[in-house]
């Protein structure tokens, strides 16, 4: 099979489409054709090198967090052609072995394309606010919330009952509209900032320093959940901190997923690549200032 694979920490230039042995499933595995998969900002930190101490590699090694496809062989459950996406690992490949379990039936009428920008966003933004637990008529703060994490928090609170603020920049406030929340601020504003009510919970996707700013409007015994690891604006405050790290959830995947499919929530994918172009893909990301997602297909 083709895939991408990286040689060594660096710059796009370690990123090579080249043929590698088809792999073979394991003990509760299943063997996936990629229909569609994403480039996601730890794909591009892991390259880079920003990860090394922590997720250590044995080059040459496949990235890619986010499968959408259709079963290649009948294994349990799984019958050969069945529709599936899910949150894996080594996807930027035409085929990836995927833990039987963490696949999730892809919802009828959602597209391939859309379906593979979705599971590592949608999984973080859900568990980043099941972290938070915010209560019915609980004020939370979802910074990012134009993002693809972010869009999801905000719809996850939104459905639990929260009052919703969107923290967004300045010039995304008429974009924001779009998020349903209930208030829209612009936390590159120091007076919008300011003019906050007191906060039961903050889901953060942003990081310092717009963290220390926000966190004097968390009231005491209020909750901050973040995506990036515990903030040290954070340290001796009364309050809850819980960092997250998704993990793969079928069953949550699958439902959000059909909110998509539904039009209730909105990943946008922003530009397509084919696999073969990954490095192109990556360098775009790593730049920034892409509104949406950028999918990857074989």
């Amino acid at each position: 099979m083709k895939a991408v694979q990286l040689h060594g920490y660096g710059g796009v230039d370690q990123l090579r489409y080249e043929d590698v042995p088809d792999p073979k499933p394991g003990p509760g595995e299943v063997l996936v054709r990629v229909a569609a998969t994403s480039v996601n900002p730890i794909d591009w930190k892991i390259r880079a090198g920003y990860l090394k101490d922590r997720m250590p590699l044995q080059f040459p090694v496949i990235l890619g967090r986010d499968v959408a496809g259709e079963i290649a062989e009948d294994a349990g459950r799984w019958r050969k052609g069945q529709k599936v996406l899910g949150l894996a690992n080594r996807t930027y490949a035409e085929l990836v072995n995927v833990p039987a379990d963490v696949l999730a039936s892809l919802p009828d009428g959602l597209e391939e394309r859309q379906a593979g920008a979705l599971p590592l966003v949608l999984t973080t933004g859900a568990q980043l606010m099941e972290a938070v637990r915010p209560e019915a008529g609980q004020t939370v703060l979802v910074t990012g919330a134009l993002g693809d994490v972010g869009r999801t928090a905000v719809y996850v609170a939104r459905q639990r009952g929260a009052r919703v603020i969107a923290g967004v920049l300045a010039r995304q406030k008429p974009k924001a509209l779009s998020l349903g929340a209930d208030r829209i601020i612009a936390t590159d504003s120091d007076d919008e900032i300011q003019g906050l009510p007191e906060l039961d919970a903050i889901a953060d996707t942003v990081g310092e320093p717009l963290v220390a700013k926000l966190i004097e409007k968390l009231r005491p015994g209020g909750t901050l959940g973040s995506v990036l690891g515990r903030p040290k604006s954070a340290e001796g405050k009364q309050i809850r901190v819980e960092a997250i790290l998704a993990h793969a959830d079928a069953m949550l995947l699958h439902r959000l997923a059909d909110a998509v499919r539904k039009g209730e929530l909105d990943i946008p994918v922003a530009r397509t690549f084919s696999l073969k172009d990954a490095a192109q893909a990556q360098a775009l990301a790593e730049q920034g200032g892409v509104d949406g997602k950028i999918v990857l297909l074989p």
